[in-house]
């Protein structure tokens, strides 16, 4: 069988006995820092008798067919990551689809995570949510994705590099503006952690001074309009997507999609102009 397992994301209090269970017991764990796991089965007072092997980005799909093997050789195998659940942002789904493939039984150690940790303390709606990963580093592929994502009305979470949340921040603010609610979560359920909440314009500004540590962010969804958008309101938005290089096929669909109008109607509207 193939575990997935969820490891603290702070406190090696926060791990479940189960864990402890089945990482004694295990035949081969899978580890994104084999020193991390040693470190936090000490923390558990557990004893790892089995095969320890590596498993990170760098090695992730040659080791998954390493790791499949052993499954079919009847081997029960753990993967574990840093912090959080395998696969979210982590290693782990090359992994789990091989599997799945072979016809392996495939489970999952629920554990902590810091998606929804981060979405039940931001204080947003948490009723519908998206998980969008780490925004990309390039500036202008990143105004191009948050452009992209101006109209969703779900809440959105995010990972980022402390290093990296400033112009994160200052970009989200230009795209959804500066007083869209928004928390950024730092060090969650560890000694340091902290919640800032506020605008994102607010936030950028916060964030321009030092800030370290894992960063989780939660931003609230685009109000919905109860106001029927103009075919006017729309070939701008159009307008302002394809200034941002979003091609207008796809504009014109996102457009439409997000305003509940036929696709055709905006598009002859764009072409009209």
């Amino acid at each position: 069988m193939l575990i997935l397992a969820g490891a603290p994301i702070g406190r090696p209090g926060d791990a479940s006995p189960r864990l402890r269970e089945v990482l004694g017991a295990a035949d081969v764990i899978a580890a994104e820092d084999t020193r991390r796991l040693r470190r936090l089965a000490s923390d558990l007072d557990v004893a790892l008798t089995g095969r320890i092997v590596s498993y990170y980005d760098a090695n992730e799909s040659a080791r998954a067919e390493e790791l499949v093997e052993a499954l079919i050789q009847g081997q029960d195998v753990v993967v574990i990551t840093d912090a959080g659940m395998p696969g979210v942002s982590d290693p782990g789904y090359r992994l789990t689809r091989l599997a799945v493939e072979a016809g392996i039984a495939v489970t999952a150690l629920p554990g902590p995570s810091a998606v929804t940790t981060a979405l039940a303390v931001s204080g947003l709606p948490s009723d519908r949510f998206c998980f969008e990963g780490f925004p990309p580093r390039k500036p202008g592929e990143r105004a191009r994705r948050f452009a992209a994502m101006a109209a969703e009305e779900r809440t959105m979470v995010f990972f980022e590099a402390p290093h990296r949340l400033h112009a994160c921040l200052e970009a989200m603010a230009e795209a959804f503006g500066p007083d869209r609610p928004a928390a950024v979560c730092r060090e969650l359920t560890k000694t340091y952690e902290e919640v800032r909440r506020g605008g994102l314009g607010e936030l950028a500004a916060w964030a321009a001074g030092e800030v370290r540590g894992e960063i989780t962010l939660v931003v609230g969804g685009r109000e919905p309009d109860l106001t029927p958008p103009s075919l006017d309101d729309l070939v701008g938005e159009v307008a302002r997507l394809e200034a941002s290089g979003v091609p207008r096929k796809n504009a014109i669909a996102d457009v439409a999609r997000a305003a509940g109008v036929p696709k055709r109607d905006v598009y002859n509207a764009v072409h009209a102009v």
